[in-house]
């Protein structure tokens, strides 16, 4: 059973950062691919940004150039830089892995909220 919890969310003014870790815990042997979702109200679930174990990164138009993704750790496998933030970009924000047998795993979210 693998587990995935995020923190670093919080509440920060437009044209602030924040840095959002993604920690791993159970049956870590390792993701092929790692990403950031996140979900606004009453909006659907979209794609961040994604990661794959080789370090290719792959990012959503709306967030390239402030948005930065790596991947660290089996403990810690990827991290968000965000830079430059929107009122836009307030949602939760959610880790998800990808095993080796194709098997994806979540976690709960963080909230990230920006003020203008």
């Amino acid at each position: 059973q693998v587990q995935l919890v995020e923190s670093g969310g919080g509440l920060v003014q437009s044209g602030g950062s924040l840095v959002l870790s993604c920690a791993a815990s159970g049956n870590v042997f390792g993701f092929d691919l790692m990403a950031w979702y996140r979900q606004a109200s009453d909006k659907p679930r979209e794609l961040v940004g994604s990661i794959t174990s080789g370090g290719a990164p792959n990012y959503a138009d709306s967030v390239k150039g402030r948005f930065t993704i790596s991947r660290g750790s089996a403990e810690k496998p990827v991290t968000l830089q965000m830079h430059s933030l929107k009122p836009d970009d307030t949602a939760i924000y959610y880790c998800y892995g990808l095993n080796k047998d194709g098997i994806g795993y979540w976690g709960q979210g963080t909230q990230v909220a920006v003020s203008s």
